[in-house]
């Protein structure tokens, strides 16, 4: 076994990964190729290589790396995109399938792709094959899923046990009903999935312990604080009361009735405040999450600490970058609280040493 808490966190993003291990006592080193990213990770004080996953090599690392997570970039297979991924799943199967036989075809192949990027998916591979790490973890959209799949036979070819499902953030904490394609992968265990911490309408007491609680609401963690409150504004035009013991961006008695909004369209979700967030989506959609009130008369847009908290980082996060950024790095990452319920059952032997 390599050197507990040598952990390799591809694509590393703001730090997702980083502060769920950071609750356990563990340490990543990312790589990240995005500046601002980069910039956070720094601010954040999470240790950071700039470059790309996919030039990056591999040789230097191999018998230094004892963990190896994954989330490549999304945006070719989310929803929220074009798709093209869609389209270059063949391709992308194809290279999985030619990796694992010990041929790097992806210069070739990544020619033909519609988006380039769609080869980014099978970077995990390539690294767990060249460094064989203890345990991998690996996050995606469930549209992925499929190729998680192909990656887990490759990785069981070489002697790891393997899962592979789909997840949902609030059954472990995080307000948000975010669903999102796991790969789960060990050498030293069986590989299974995380137990919940919660459910949705919370579970009774039985013979087997305790029950789980219900799912976090965004009134839960986006509550006004207890404290003496002010009124901003005059006597003319009012104002509205905040808390003087919490953030300014805090929810108080009057927000009980609004709604978070995630879309534009006629369609778009809406989640009111005792319940959990949809999945939280930025980019070119960032203007339109957004408070309504229980009419649907637009309130204000989601402040940038709320969207933090609501993805599992803390409101005083330090995000760097434009405010387009900072809000494509929230979207993008992974709630902490889910990050540490994957990691939690992989490394015990490590967290017996932290301890």
């Amino acid at each position: 076994m390599t050197a507990p808490g040598r952990i390799l966190d591809l694509f590393a993003g703001p730090g997702g990964w980083s502060e769920g291990l950071r609750t356990l006592g563990l340490r990543d080193v990312g790589i990240e190729i995005d500046p601002s990213a980069c910039a956070t990770r720094a601010a954040a004080g999470h240790t950071t290589i700039r470059a790309d996953v996919a030039t990056y090599p591999t040789a230097p690392l191999r018998g230094k790396v004892s963990g190896l997570i994954a989330s490549p970039p999304c945006q070719t297979f989310s929803a929220a995109g074009l798709r093209a991924g869609n389209t270059d799943l063949p391709l992308c199967h194809q290279v999985l399938d030619d990796l694992t036989r010990g041929h790097d075809t992806r210069d070739t192949v990544r020619a033909a792709c519609s988006d380039p990027r769609s080869l980014l998916v099978v970077e995990p591979l390539r690294y767990a094959l060249d460094l064989r790490p203890d345990w991998i973890a690996l996050e995606e959209v469930p549209a992925v899923l499929p190729l998680f799949e192909h990656t887990a036979w490759s990785l069981a070819a070489a002697g790891y046990s393997t899962w592979t499902g789909v997840l949902n953030a609030a059954d472990f904490g995080v307000a948000q009903t975010r669903r999102r394609a796991f790969l789960i992968a060990s050498r030293m265990r069986p590989a299974l999935p995380p137990e919940p911490t919660h459910a949705d309408g919370g579970t009774c007491a039985d013979l087997f312990g305790d029950g789980l609680p219900t799912w976090r609401s965004m009134g839960d963690v986006l509550g006004c604080p207890p404290g003496e409150v002010v009124t901003r504004g005059n006597h003319t035009t009012g104002g509205s009361r905040f808390p003087t013991t919490g953030p300014s961006w805090a929810l108080t008695g009057r927000a009980r009735s609004w709604m978070l909004r995630v879309g534009s369209r006629p369609t778009a979700t809406r989640r009111r405040l005792d319940q959990p967030a949809s999945t939280l989506l930025f980019g070119k959609a960032m203007n339109h999450v957004a408070w309504i009130d229980s009419d649907g008369t637009p309130v204000r847009r989601l402040a940038l600490e709320e969207a933090a908290v609501l993805q599992g980082f803390p409101a005083t996060y330090p995000w760097a970058g434009s405010r387009t950024k900072q809000f494509e790095q929230i979207g993008n990452a992974v709630p902490a609280p889910l990050a540490a319920a994957v990691v939690r059952p992989l490394v015990p032997a490590a967290l017996e040493v932290a301890a």
